[in-house]
């Protein structure tokens, strides 16, 4: 067993050597700059804790989607054949083919906003700005029918919104869990 723990060490090793000569001869990568680290570190609770300052409405998320999210997403939200549909599906959660959308499944509209921030575009993830993701998030929205298009979401809006399966979600029994 200590033989084995010791041989998984020493592998474990030799890959890291491995790895970080590779990244010195090929320069690939760079440190990550205290912005970097400062973008990447925003944590958005369901709440709306962490939010940033910024704004923006479905109007002005329009040609945003259109210029990063349609190719994925569809036009209209539809989805593809490899990307979700973001639009429809409500009233199909309980049925044999329920559609997972925003518009039908997600409970949260902050945490539509976190995803968009952190993940999307799929191309090139968390470069967008605040006032970019609070558009593209209100358009988002606003697809599903649960804003209007002249709505403004920011950090104090975004929070208020009250999403189709807000309800849809218990609470974990389990004692081991707050």
């Amino acid at each position: 067993m200590c033989r084995t723990l010791l041989a998984h060490m020493l592998l474990a090793a030799a890959v890291c050597q491995a790895v970080r000569a590779d990244t010195a001869r090929y320069h690939v990568g760079r440190p990550a700059t205290a912005e970097d680290i400062r973008a990447a570190g925003i944590s958005v609770a369901a709440d709306g804790s962490g939010l940033p300052a910024g704004s923006g409405t479905a109007l002005q998320g329009r040609p945003l989607y259109n210029a990063n999210c349609a190719a994925c997403h569809g036009s209209h939200g539809e989805g593809t054949d490899s990307y979700p549909a973001l639009v429809g599906g409500r009233g199909t959660l309980k049925s044999d083919q329920p559609k997972l959308t925003v518009g039908s499944y997600w409970p949260y509209a902050t945490t539509i906003w976190d995803y968009v921030n952190r993940a999307m575009p799929y191309q090139k993830p968390g470069s967008l700005s605040a006032t970019e993701v609070y558009s593209l998030t209100a358009y988002i929205l606003f697809m599903n029918k649960i804003i209007g298009e002249s709505d403004v979401l920011d950090q104090k809006t975004l929070r208020k919104v009250r999403m189709p399966n807000r309800d849809g979600f218990v609470s974990d029994p389990r004692p081991d869990v707050p």
